[in-house]
């Protein structure tokens, strides 16, 4: 049995659950907005009493796949109304700086034109620093993608460093060329 899938999930103070039967859809609604899944035929869930199981009809090596990722999912959601997620990313470079005006991130990272980015819905942008990008949101999937979008714009080069990275994230440098 899969390690990650035969854990509970406890569900804390303020959410609750709803699993749609005719669709097999999972909604989970919290303080913070709601997320909802679809879940896999092959996926039987139980809620009681704020716990939810997760539990595969069979033993194929598909279903013992989806076992541990249905649980994963189910457990990110139920983060993401409660806490959210974030991620933040960091600028390196002369000049290189990011500032919010409004709902937009702007973003002057070396080419002729600053960069705007438009805020999603459920996405939000935070600048504390002219260095520094917090990208907030309650969808684990979305919030890593749009960061990942950001970081796409000017990537970290390896012989100088200069570019978008992220928190923690080690550049492997290349030597220059010697003379």
């Amino acid at each position: 049995m899969s390690r990650i899938g035969r854990l509970p999930i406890e569900l804390p103070d303020g959410v609750s659950v709803k699993l749609d039967d005719a669709t097999n859809t999972l909604t989970v609604k919290g303080p913070k907005g709601e997320l909802s899944q679809k879940i896999h035929e092959s996926i039987d869930i139980t809620i009681e009493d704020n716990i939810i199981t997760v539990n595969r009809k069979s033993d194929s090596k598909f279903d013992k796949s989806l076992h541990g990722l249905t649980r994963s999912l189910i457990n990110n959601m139920v983060l993401g109304v409660t806490k959210g997620f974030e991620k933040t990313l960091e600028i390196d470079g002369v000049g290189y700086r990011a500032q919010k005006q409004g709902k937009k991130l702007v973003l002057n990272v070396g080419y002729s034109h600053p960069v705007e980015i438009e805020e999603e819905p459920d996405i939000e942008f935070e600048v504390p620093a002219p260095n520094k990008i917090v990208v907030k949101g309650i969808d684990k999937q979305k919030v890593g993608a749009v960061a990942s979008a950001i970081r796409s714009i000017r990537e970290p080069e390896p012989y100088n460093g200069k570019g978008i990275k992220f928190e923690g994230e080690r550049i492997i440098r290349k030597e220059g060329k010697t003379g």
